[in-house]
């Protein structure tokens, strides 16, 4: 097999698996992460914990942490299922940006000097992967028919 043919096989079947894998992967990440929360064993409730302590400290955590977590799931199931793509981008907007908020707002957290993130802070920073992967499927999907009549010329 030349070269070029094997690029056009390879391509084609990357194409033919990237959108069922990206939704596996967030699924995975969201549900995965949200379940951690839910069994109050997740490695990022300190982080979650300050945030929550610096924008909203009338809520208290423990419910919170619970509310976050099945937010979480429910984002990734709904990535899971074909036809739910909307839903799980819109629930992931307001979710990236509260996740990106710590890079502001609670710097000592996610920063060691100017540029370097902290371990923490690397962790908010991959989430522009998610965003890019979320984007993906976004252009992916086909567009809405419209409910309003059409207008006559």
């Amino acid at each position: 097999m030349d070269y070029p043919r094997f690029d056009r096989v390879m391509i084609h079947g990357v194409r033919e698996i990237a959108i069922p894998v990206a939704r596996v992967a967030l699924f995975i990440i969201f549900f995965w992460f949200g379940l951690l929360k839910v069994m109050d064993v997740s490695p990022a409730d300190p982080l979650v914990a300050a945030l929550l302590a610096k924008t909203l400290p009338f809520v208290p955590f423990g419910p919170f942490r619970i509310f976050f977590g099945l937010y979480e799931m429910v984002i990734g199931a709904a990535f899971l299922v074909t036809g739910m793509e909307r839903l799980a981008i819109a629930m992931l907007v307001p979710h990236m940006t509260v996740a990106f908020l710590p890079l502001v707002l609670l710097p000592e957290l996610a920063w060691q000097s100017v540029l370097v993130p902290t371990f923490a802070g690397q962790y908010i920073v991959k989430n522009l992967v998610i965003i890019a992967v979320a984007l993906s499927l976004a252009a992916h999907l086909h567009p809405l028919p419209s409910i309003l009549p059409k207008k006559r010329k």
